[in-house]
């Protein structure tokens, strides 16, 4: 199977209260890469960069199987900067500088090997850039994931509801899933927006887990309490990354399936906020994240006799 992932790939600069980092390499495209990357090698990045990009950083995804051919290098322009500073709490942030530069005119365009992927992953990007993508695969994929946030339910909502209904998967945190649906309960905004087209929706909840929708099924997957955490820069993407890359390595998109999905995303997302960017990501181990999903396991397994 191959995955298409379209999104950014880009520059961050990052303060926390640990620390701080000159420009990085980040972007939401980047970081589902290399999550993704651990579980399988067919996948294919769609994204724009500017003449300034370090090159070595995509021949380090090239070097995990990542096909980077649908990367646009703009000649002459700069990369899209992103630059932030955490609160104490790592939970809220000040943006300090966004630069869209090659992202004001992009439009994504799918490489002829590419229309043809199993599984189409839709970064937090324009929904009608997204629509696009949708629009020029040859054949339908099996499943079509998305993401999006509340920017675009405040600019776009009509062309938001368009590509919402061509999905398979639908990823928003806790507050973006109460506007979309325009309900306080979660429980009952998953249940509105599932009639909106998903057949699946995974809401993220941070540092307190994230939740899965189907039908009249819920599961819930804790967040593993970790003993520093670096910089959450990206663990949304990197969760997307692991979420997929298990899907298409499993070939399996039934819902005790996706539980494992989350589990394994979730599992991704714990290492990278315990380094700046990508750094964590691109020196992990089999052994590692195997030994991380069964701390997962065991913080939510228990044995109960019932009376």
């Amino acid at each position: 199977m191959s995955i298409v992932t379209v999104g950014t790939v880009a520059f961050d600069a990052i303060e926390t209260p640990f620390g701080k980092t000159d420009k990085i390499v980040g972007g939401a495209a980047t970081y589902i890469a290399w999550s993704a990357s651990y579980f399988t090698k067919d996948i294919n990045v769609v994204s724009v960069i500017g003449d300034d990009f370090h090159m070595d950083e995509l021949k380090k995804l090239e070097a995990r199987g990542v096909d980077t051919t649908g990367v646009e290098i703009k000649e002459g322009q700069k990369s899209f900067f992103w630059s932030g500073k955490y609160h104490m709490d790592m939970n809220s942030r000040d943006t300090l500088a966004t630069e869209l530069n090659v992202l004001l005119e992009f439009n994504p365009v799918l490489p002829a090997k590419y229309r043809n992927a199993d599984i189409v992953m839709l970064g937090n990007i324009d929904p009608m850039l997204q629509l696009n993508v949708i629009k020029q695969m040859e054949s339908k994929p099996k499943l079509i994931i998305m993401d999006t946030m509340n920017f675009w339910m405040d600019s776009t909502p009509e062309q938001l509801n368009a590509v919402i209904k061509e999905v398979d998967v639908l990823t928003i945190n806790d507050a973006e899933a109460r506007q979309l649906s325009g309900e306080f309960s979660v429980v009952k905004a998953a249940q509105k927006i599932l009639t909106m087209g998903p057949k699946f929706l995974v809401i993220k909840k941070g540092e307190h887990g994230a939740l899965l929708f189907h039908k009249n099924h819920v599961f819930f997957a804790p967040a593993l309490p970790l003993e520093e955490v670096f910089d959450p820069t990206g663990a949304g993407d990197t969760f997307a990354g692991g979420f997929v890359g298990w899907l298409d390595k499993t070939k399996d998109f039934s819902f005790d399936n996706m539980k494992r999905a989350v589990i394994y995303g979730s599992a991704m997302a714990s290492f990278c906020v315990e380094k700046f960017g990508t750094e964590r990501l691109q020196t992990l181990t089999p052994d590692q994240i195997d030994e991380r999903v069964q701390e997962f396991i065991s913080l939510v397994q228990v044995d109960i006799d019932l009376v």
